[in-house]
């Protein structure tokens, strides 16, 4: 998982088109049905300093309460982003739309607002072709040919293929042995046939009277696999479930002091707290129950100072959850009231805790997402290379976010860009964990709302495709969408 650098503009996930009805309207006329009206979209993402930007409005549609327009609204839908949107009823006198929304009248309602969204894709279908060539023309001296095909399709139906044959040189300048044409409907029949293809050469086949072809291409097989996309899950019900573990060792300092990395100012949220609402309000729109198990490690815990490398926030061990990211954040500053910051760092316990909940789903339906908080250092990286490796063939990801000025040279080992985390000759099975440093993100100019808007933006671009390289090397379909009105989600097994 590489980092792409806060200023660097993501890839959209998908596009997603938004369809708008209006019901039971507010009637301002007397003696006929309201004035013409339309919607309008404005959007803003976190990070936008302004208040909304207009983006599209829908066809004006005259004297009716209850509508639903024809044009419709497509949008990029980013998962790292929180992308805001305000639809506005707008109305008017006559013929004549104006350009501020309908007031109605103060303390009763308007009317709704249906929204239907939908994924828009180009065709998902993987096909997988083997082929051989038998009799092709001899364009080497030496040896035999290396012949190689390139595929083009037309631009007109989309369904005609062309496929030109070449024999590959060293030096690029590849030569040409024919081509053939087919269509996507013809190749498919090779599920349950061989199809001989001719290779001909145009040029050939102009100068030479008894030219019959340069050889043939055979088909013998091909199949179709569709490829799933992470919205595709959401909406066959996957929940993504985060759980948070924040570092409270002493190298953190004094929460006292201002100079403490878990200082509770009130004017502004420490790097730890903006660090956990950054990635937290993001993550907690993919989660019914919005309960959140939160954890600390390197504390003395009262009375006794027992040190916990793993202890829940809210001093509930039977229920670790938190409801929402202000209760994860309530549970965390009032824990530092309680505990005192202490030490070594370890990761593995929490890890491990999260794993053993991850291995009791194997059906999809649910995917765990550990932030872990850091301010150093870690002290146990054995045992944490071993709990990552295994907690790889998991449905699990593991974000860490660096905060303070520590160097963080050996993080760097866990996040397996360049080579694959191992522990005991064992190699982990996907790069399942991501590795910042959140002062690569913080604003010059002071702006906590821009900073937290870009480490989401980088930390969780890679979710979605972690997610589906588990789902895939499981074999895992999504479930089909749910109902209007779909039964309770049961409650995820919990860290």
């Amino acid at each position: 998982m590489s980092l792409g650098g806060a200023s660097e503009r993501s890839v959209p996930a998908t596009k997603i088109e938004i369809t708008v009805s209006c019901r039971t309207l507010l009637d301002l006329d007397t003696f006929s049905k309201s004035d013409p009206s339309s919607c309008v979209l404005y959007t803003q993402s976190r990070a936008s300093q302004s208040g909304g930007e207009c983006f599209g409005r829908t066809e004006v549609i005259d004297n009716t309460l209850n509508q639903t327009s024809l044009r419709k609204f497509v949008l990029d839908y980013f998962f790292e982003e929180k992308q805001n949107l305000r639809f506005d009823v707008i109305g008017g006198q006559g013929s004549r739309v104006e350009r501020t929304p309908r007031k109605g009248v103060p303390g009763k309602k308007c009317g709704t607002i249906l929204l239907t969204a939908e994924e828009l894709s180009n065709c998902r279908d993987i096909a997988t072709m083997q082929l051989c060539a038998n009799k092709l023309d001899k364009k080497d001296f030496f040896g035999k040919s290396d012949p190689f095909l390139v595929f083009y399709r037309s631009n007109e139906d989309g369904t005609t293929v062309k496929i030109d044959v070449y024999d590959w040189d060293r030096d690029g300048s590849h030569d040409f042995i024919g081509e053939f044409t087919t269509s996507y409907r013809e190749l498919s029949k090779a599920q349950n046939q061989f199809t001989v293809y001719e290779v001909l050469n145009p040029r050939k086949k102009c100068k030479k009277k008894k030219y019959v072809n340069s050889g043939t291409v055979t088909l013998l097989s091909f199949s179709v696999d569709s490829e799933f996309t992470f919205v595709d899950y959401i909406k066959g019900g996957t929940q993504l479930n985060f759980t948070v573990a924040i570092d409270f060792t002493a190298s953190n300092g004094n929460p006292l002091q201002p100079t403490s990395l878990h200082y509770m100012s009130p004017y502004q949220l420490s790097a730890y707290a903006m660090a956990l609402k950054a990635v937290g309000e993001i993550i907690q729109d993919y989660d019914s129950d919005k309960l959140f198990p939160a954890y600390g490690f390197g504390a003395k815990l009262p009375p006794e100072g027992r040190i916990s490398h793993q202890f829940p926030l809210n001093n509930n061990d039977e229920d670790p959850n938190c409801a929402g990211i202000e209760g994860v954040l309530e549970s965390y500053f009032q824990s530092l009231r309680t505990v005192q910051l202490y030490g070594p760092t370890y990761f593995a316990p929490v890890i491990n805790q999260v794993a053993r909940a991850a291995a009791k789903i194997s059906d999809g339906s649910q995917y765990y997402v550990l932030l872990i908080i850091t301010d150093g250092v870690i002290s146990d990286m054995t045992q944490t290379k071993e709990a990552i490796v295994s907690a790889s063939s998991l449905p699990m990801s593991i974000i860490i976010v660096g905060v303070g000025p520590a160097m963080f040279e050996a993080m760097e080992e866990l996040d397996g860009d360049d080579v694959r985390v191992s522990s005991r000759g064992r190699y982990a099975e996907r790069d399942i964990v991501q590795f910042v440093p959140f002062r690569d993100y913080v604003d010059r100019s002071g702006n906590q709302v821009l900073s937290m808007a870009r480490l989401a933006k980088d930390v969780l671009a890679e979710i979605p495709e972690q997610l589906l390289s588990y789902m895939r090397t499981r074999d895992i379909q999504p479930r089909p969408p749910p109902p209007a009105n779909p039964s309770p989600t049961p409650a995820p097994e919990q860290p």
